[in-house]
Parts: C-alpha cells; sequence; structure tokens
C-alpha cells in the first residue's frame, strides 16, 4: 500500500512518460549522450555568444563547438546507469587516494639546480605571454581593468611606432606593449609574434637575448574562448613521424631514444594541442618552396647559419595549454639547436 501510495505521488510530480522511459534510459545510453551534447551545445554557443563571439550561435553539426559538446556528451553516458554525478567524483577520489606516489615517480630523474634556476627566470616570459585581461583579473581583482589598460600602453600611444607590431595586435599595439612592460624587455628584444583569437592558433612571442645568447619562444596558455575550445577538442590523435621528427632525425638525440620513438608506434596525443602545435611550428619554420629543400621562418631567419643569433640557445616556454604546445613543439625544432629544452609550467 505504501509502495502504492509513493509511485501515484511520484506520477504526480514527474509524470508517467518518465517512469515509462526509466528502463528505456538504463539499457540505452544513445540517449543519455544526445540529450548531454544537445545541453552542452546551446550552453556552450550561448556562453561564447556572451563573451562576444556571436558567430558560434549559429548551430553547425560537425563545427569545433560541436565536437565539444559530443565530447562531453559521451563523458557523462554513466547517468544511464543510474550512477549520479556526485558517486562519480567520489569514485575519482578514492581513486586518487590509493595511488602511491612511488609509482608515478619511477624511473624520474631530478632536475639539476642549474636548469632548475633557469625555469625560474624563464617563468616571467610564460607569464608575460597572457597579455588580456586574465593575469591582472587573478593579481588584482579590484584594479584590474586600469592595470590592463596601463600595461596596454593606453595611455601612451605616441609610443606606437617604436613597439613591434604582432600579428593581430591591436591599433596601439597594445598587447607588444603588455609583453614588453611585464618582462622588462626593450622594444628591439620582441622580434615576431601573434595575438590572434582563433581556435587552434595559439598566441606566441619570440624574444630574442643576447646576453644570454637565447632565442625564447613564448607561447600564450588559455586566455580566450577559442583557447576553451583547443582544451575541449581533446579526442585522442595520431602523432605522424612529422611531428616527432626532432626525435626521429635529429643529430643531437641519443640513439636508444630513436630506436625506442620508431619501434613503438603509433603514438597518440590531445588533438586540440597537437594541431596547435602544428600551426604554431608552419608559423614560426615556414615551409619550404617548390624547389626549395630550406624553409624561411621567422626562425630559420634568426637561428639560421651565418644569421643574427647563429648558434644561439633555444628556450620554448608555456604555462598551462601554452605549456603543452611547447611540449610537442620543442620536439620539432630539436634540429636547430643542441642547446634546446622547452619547459611547461602548470
Amino acid at each position: 500500500m505504501v509502495l502504492v501510495c509513493l509511485v501515484a505521488l511520484a506520477q504526480c510530480f514527474t509524470g508517467s512518460d518518465v517512469l515509462r522511459w526509466r528502463s528505456f534510459y538504463e539499457s540505452h545510453d544513445n540517449a543519455w549522450k544526445s540529450h548531454y551534447r544537445e545541453v552542452f551545445d546551446n550552453g556552450l554557443r550561448e556562453t561564447l555568444c556572451c563573451l562576444g563571439r556571436v558567430k558560434y550561435l549559429t548551430a553547425k553539426e560537425e563545427d569545433e563547438v560541436y565536437s565539444v559538446a559530443r565530447l562531453l556528451g559521451d563523458l557523462v553516458a554513466y547517468r544511464a546507469s543510474g550512477t549520479g554525478h556526485m558517486e562519480l567524483l567520489a569514485a575519482l577520489a578514492l581513486l586518487q587516494q590509493n595511488e602511491k606516489s612511488s609509482e608515478s615517480s619511477e624511473g624520474s630523474m631530478e632536475a639539476p639546480e642549474m636548469r632548475v634556476k633557469e625555469a625560474a627566470t624563464l617563468h616571467t616570459f610564460a607569464e608575460a605571454a597572457y597579455t588580456g585581461l586574465l593575469l591582472d583579473v587573478g593579481r588584482n581583482p579590484l584594479m584590474f581593468l586600469c592595470l590592463w589598460l596601463y600595461r596596454q600602453g593606453v595611455l601612451s600611444p605616441w609610443a606606437r611606432n617604436r613597439r613591434p607590431a604582432l600579428d593581430g595586435d591591436n591599433w596601439w599595439r597594445g598587447h607588444a606593449a603588455a609583453f614588453l612592460k611585464y618582462a622588462n624587455l626593450p622594444p628591439e628584444a620582441l622580434r615576431y609574434g601573434r595575438v590572434n583569437q582563433v581556435k587552434c592558433e595559439a598566441a606566441y612571442f619570440i624574444v630574442v637575448l643576447h646576453h644570454l645568447q637565447t632565442v625564447v619562444i613564448a607561447i600564450r596558455g588559455t586566455e580566450t574562448p577559442e583557447d576553451l575550445i583547443t582544451d575541449g577538442l581533446c579526442k585522442e590523435c595520431t602523432l605522424s613521424a612529422d611531428d616527432l621528427s626532432g626525435l626521429i632525425n635529429s643529430n643531437y638525440i641519443h640513439y636508444e631514444i630513436h630506436q625506442n620513438v620508431t619501434s613503438s608506434f603509433p603514438h597518440y596525443g590531445h588533438s586540440g594541442i597537437v594541431e596547435a602545435a602544428r600551426e604554431v611550428y608552419m608559423q614560426i619554420e615556414g615551409t619550404p618552396g617548390e624547389h626549395d629543400t630550406e624553409s624561411y621562418g621567422p626562425l630559420s631567419k634568426l637561428l639560421g647559419f651565418g644569421c643574427e643569433c647563429f648558434g644561439y640557445n633555444v628556450r620554448i616556454v608555456g604555462h598551462s595549454l601554452g605549456g603543452a604546445i611547447a611540449a610537442l613543439l620543442g620536439i620539432k625544432v630539436c634540429h636547430f639547436s643542441l642547446l634546446k629544452a622547452a619547459f611547461t609550467f602548470y
């Protein structure tokens, strides 16, 4: 009798359709996936529209927003079995608690003190790459807008012509000014860069430090909605031999590493990060012409034989998303210098 009353009461609040479809949802996770894909797709498009990206409001079945929504919908398919969100989080916390820290550190090497000091110095460039509002919001929640405008050089527009021109920068070259101000560098130190707001096209800055005989490539982390889309495109992607060319073809790499890489194909990576790393490499290295064997990108113009920075160290730095891109990019530019390193900060 009590059970009948409870069922009747549940039908009053939820309707008979919900109870009728419950068994179907439990046996067919595709229904849950389709439901959550639509929820995430609409939510992402509305959020991007509020952030000023109106173009994403128009639904396109196979665009990048749909790809992210589809992935998120697949991730919550556990709801089909009746598992709640809190139960899943509790299980993940339990797994993390039971992991042995000793297992994760097996085979790892302690970084030399000199390399740690160098990483601490280069961390400034990884932070300076955040030329938008994000850096100032985190450091100065109350006065972030004023400080950002100050970093952007809005108060000194007459200095525009002295600042380097970056792809995608505003009229007064504010992103170049913000990077130089935070890194405490003269304008001539910043040679190339880009601050476009396009998915899988990371912002980067190329700096020449003559006193250290070093070329620094700083890659910005997640800052814009397009960067979030790049983060969300996390379906696995097969790494080609060209992606790992630095480990396969470089003369600076130990022979055993060559063998381990070539004998363990296929290798996989985050599709958004892999695509972004490929695109950045094309920008900084360029592509050879039809009858040429050498490329003529910014990096080759700086580090090529007989060029201004021939023999200099190469340091690639990045934070968060930029750090992941820097790691892949570091593999591809192994042929430029024996004294090359990629520093990723999280």
